[in-house]
Formats: structure tokens, C-alpha cells, sequence
């Protein structure tokens, strides 16, 4: 299973000044996985859920605000 978020520790150098980010969080759109379009895809049942998700296909919805909150810690 893929994942539309990903996660990167940058250098932190002894130096800075400013409080480190210690995990950096980026996320990749849905199409980047699917190729192509495939014929059929499932679309949403109504024009209002499709507005409100900003595509006819929930394929090729991606979440928006970020859904991982500060705080989460990864290995």
C-alpha cells in the first residue's frame, strides 16, 4: 500500500541558531502512482461531493489540510 505523505529527517547542524525541524513532511499527488486513467473509474454520486473534493474521482482526491499533525514521531 502506498502512501500519498512522505517524511524526511534533514541535517540538523550543532550551530543553528533557530529550534530544528527534526521531520519534514511533503505530500504527492495521486496521479503520481496511477499511470494512466483507467476506463470506469468509479466517480462520485453527486456534483456536490465532487465539488467539495475538487475531482470527479475519488481516485484522485488528496486530502487537504495536512492530516498529520505536528507532534508525530517516525523511526
Amino acid at each position: 500500500m502506498f502512501t500519498q505523505y512522505k517524511y524526511w529527517k534533514p541535517y540538523i547542524s550543532p550551530f543553528d541558531p533557530c529550534k530544528p525541524i527534526e521531520v519534514k513532511y511533503f505530500a504527492t499527488p495521486p496521479q503520481l502512482y496511477m499511470g494512466f486513467q483507467p476506463y470506469g473509474l468509479p466517480q462520485f454520486q453527486t456534483p456536490q461531493e465532487a465539488l467539495r473534493a475538487g475531482t470527479l474521482w475519488p481516485q484522485l482526491f488528496s486530502p487537504y489540510p495536512f492530516p498529520i499533525k505536528g507532534g508525530t514521531k517516525h523511526d
